[in-house]
C-alpha cells in the first residue's frame, strides 16, 4: 500500500518527469554525439583513402605502368588481412594488378561489396575510382573497423542508457520517498489538530527547504490557533465566574420569595431584586454578544465617526475636580 501510494504521490510524479527528460536529453545529446563521430571516422577513412590513391598514383610515369603495377601489387600483398583492396585495370577492362578486380565503379567515392574469396560475402569497403593515364585505379578500405567501433559505441550508449534511466527512476524514487514522507508528516499533524490536540506540530529538517518554510508558517498558524482556543477558555472561565455571582444572588432571592410565599407574605421586594438581577445578567450576555459581534465584523455597518476631543475634553471636565482636591492637576 504505501509503494502504491508513492507511485500516485506528486513527488513521484514529478520525478518521474525530471528521470524521462534527463533521459531524453541523454538520448538527445547522445545521438548528436553518435553521429558527429560517425562523420568524423567517415571524413578521416576519406582522407586515408584519398592519400593513399595519391601515394599510389605519383608513381606512374608517363606511357609507364611497371612501376605503378609494382606499387599496387605491394600495397596488395602487404594487406593480407584484405583490410585494404588495389585494383588496376587497363582501358580494355583487363586486370592489371591488384588483390580484386573493380568492374563498374564511378570515379571518386562509392560503397562497394567484394566478391573476392577470401573476403565474406557481406564485407563492405568504401572506395576511391580514378582514371590514370586511361587505366582504372580503385582503392578501397574495410568498413569492418569503422562499423565494429560505431557497434561498440552504439551498444555502449544503449548500456548507458539503460543504466542512467534506472539510476534516474531509483533516484527519483528515493527523492519522492523523502519528500513524501515529509508530506505525511505534515497531513499527520493536521489530522491531529482536527481531532482536537492542538499541541501537534510539524516536524522539520532544518535545512531551510521551501517544505521547511511552509511548515514553519503553518505552525505558527498553529501556535496562533492554540493561543486564541486558550484564550477562549479563560474567557469563558472568565464568563462563568461573572455570571455564578448574580445567579447565586437571584437564587438566593427566589428562595427568600418561596418561603415569604408559603408564609403568607408579600414578596413584591424580592420580585424586584430577581428582576434587578435578571436585567444585569441579560447586561452581561448582550456585552458578550457585542463583543463577540464586533471581533467578528458583524457590527462595523453600525459604526459611525467620533470626535475623540469632545470625548477627552468630557473626561477632564469630570475628572480636573477629583485631581485638585488630591493635590494634582488634570490638564489635555
Amino acid at each position: 500500500m504505501p509503494n502504491f501510494r508513492l507511485f500516485r504521490s506528486t513527488p513521484f510524479r514529478l520525478a518521474l518527469t525530471f528521470a524521462f527528460l534527463f533521459v531524453l536529453a541523454f538520448i538527445v545529446s547522445g545521438g548528436i554525439v553518435y553521429r558527429l563521430m560517425s562523420l568524423d571516422l567517415a571524413d578521416r577513412l576519406d582522407e586515408s583513402i584519398r592519400e593513399t590513391y595519391s601515394v599510389v598514383a605519383a608513381t606512374y610515369g608517363a606511357n609507364d605502368l611497371d612501376d605503378l603495377i609494382a606499387t599496387v601489387d605491394s600495397h596488395s600483398k602487404i594487406s593480407t588481412k584484405k583490410e585494404q583492396l588495389y585494383s588496376l585495370t587497363g582501358s580494355n577492362g583487363k586486370h592489371l594488378a591488384g588483390n580484386f578486380i573493380a568492374t563498374a565503379l564511378p570515379e571518386g567515392f562509392s560503397i562497394v561489396s567484394t566478391q573476392t574469396p577470401e573476403v565474406t560475402s557481406d564485407a563492405r569497403y568504401r572506395a576511391y575510382s580514378g582514371s590514370i593515364g586511361g587505366n582504372n585505379l580503385t582503392i578501397a578500405f574495410s568498413l569492418s573497423e569503422t562499423e565494429e567501433l560505431e557497434t561498440i559505441v552504439l551498444m555502449s550508449f544503449g548500456w548507458g542508457t539503460l543504466i542512467v534511466t534506472g539510476l534516474a527512476v531509483i533516484g527519483g524514487a528515493l527523492l519522492a520517498s523523502r519528500v513524501q514522507r515529509r508530506l505525511d508528516g505534515i497531513a499527520a499533524t493536521m489530522v491531529d489538530v482536527s481531532h482536537g490536540r492542538l499541541s501537534a506540530r510539524i516536524p522539520l529538517t532544518g535545512n531551510g527547504d521551501d517544505i521547511d518554510v511552509v511548515s514553519s508558517q503553518v505552525n505558527a498558524a498553529l501556535d496562533r490557533l492554540s493561543a486564541l482556543v486558550d484564550g477562549m477558555k479563560q474567557v469563558s472561565a472568565n464568563i462563568a465566574h461573572d455570571l455564578k455571582t448574580p445567579l447565586n444572588r437571584l437564587q438566593m432571592i427566589l428562595g427568600t420569595a418561596i418561603a415569604k410565599a408559603e408564609l403568607g407574605q408579600t414578596v413584591t421586594d424580592e420580585l424586584a431584586e430577581a428582576r434587578a438581577e435578571g436585567l444585569e445578567i441579560n447586561e452581561t450576555f448582550d456585552a458578550l454578544l457585542r463583543i463577540a459581534q464586533i471581533e467578528a465584523g458583524a457590527r462595523k455597518a453600525r459604526f459611525s465617526d467620533l470626535d475623540l476631543n469632545s470625548v477627552v475634553d468630557a473626561i477632564v471636565e469630570v475628572y480636573a475636580d477629583v485631581a485638585e482636591d488630591d493635590g494634582k492637576s488634570l490638564s489635555a
